[in-house]
């Protein structure tokens, strides 16, 4: 259907984070489920129960406007949710998985920034100033919700992700380290100590010498 009035861009756009909104809350409970930080997990669960207040907003806008939410599935919510399952797929750190999972729910919280931004003004601009009002407390619990995990994240969790990535590489090193020891002794020590062993043993050669000499003397 061709558009052509900004009413009709607005109605579009509305369905669009109807549609967003539902995937949400079908995805929320599983990186809720997946998380590992107590904070976070804390996080997800406000937020599941935000989003489904901002449904219910989005539903009675709709009303008031005689238009249905359905009939658009909001493909870049979709995109945004299929990463974050990817991710989660892909089994990492625990620490690693936490943090990539803010930047996940954070990709998320800034589409919705901009959709509900938009909307918010569009419905000013055609007179809707009450659905302007219930547009704008959506808004601001989404940046509150954006705030917070980017507080959790620089924070805490981030933190947590690089000190366990360091403590992994040092794991790493002092494993090498003790293979090539191993791997020296069997092969009869490296050009080093050999030569430190030749030395040892010129230096014990030189030592009975004296002594046999002493006794000679005595």
């Amino acid at each position: 259907m061709e558009m052509e009035s900004l009413r009709e861009l607005y109605v579009d756009e509305l369905k669009d984070l109807w549609s967003a909104e539902t995937q949400i809350t079908k995805a929320l409970p599983k990186m809720m489920k997946a998380a590992t930080n107590p904070k976070l997990k804390k996080a997800f669960n406000t937020h599941l129960k935000q989003t489904e207040r901002h449904v219910k907003r989005l539903e009675r806008i709709f009303k008031e406007l005689d238009e249905s939410p359905r009939g658009k599935k909001c493909v870049g919510m979709e995109g945004l949710i299929k990463e974050g399952q990817e991710l989660i797929k892909e089994k990492p750190e625990a620490d690693v998985l936490d943090a990539g999972l803010i930047a996940a729910a954070q990709h998320v919280e800034h589409y919705e920034i901009a959709g509900y931004g938009c909307v918010r003004t569009w419905a000013r601009l055609i007179g809707e100033d009450r659905q302007a009002d219930l547009l704008q407390e959506t808004l601001d619990e989404e940046e509150q919700t954006d705030r917070l995990l980017t507080d959790l994240a620089e924070s805490e969790i981030n933190i947590e992700a690089e000190e366990g990535g360091e403590e992994a590489q040092t794991a790493t090193r002092t494993r090498a380290k003790q293979g090539n020891r191993r791997s020296t002794f069997r092969n009869g020590g490296s050009s080093a100590e050999n030569g430190e062993m030749e030395m040892e043993e010129e230096s014990d050669e030189e030592t009975i010498g004296v002594s046999s000499g002493r006794s000679g003397m005595m």
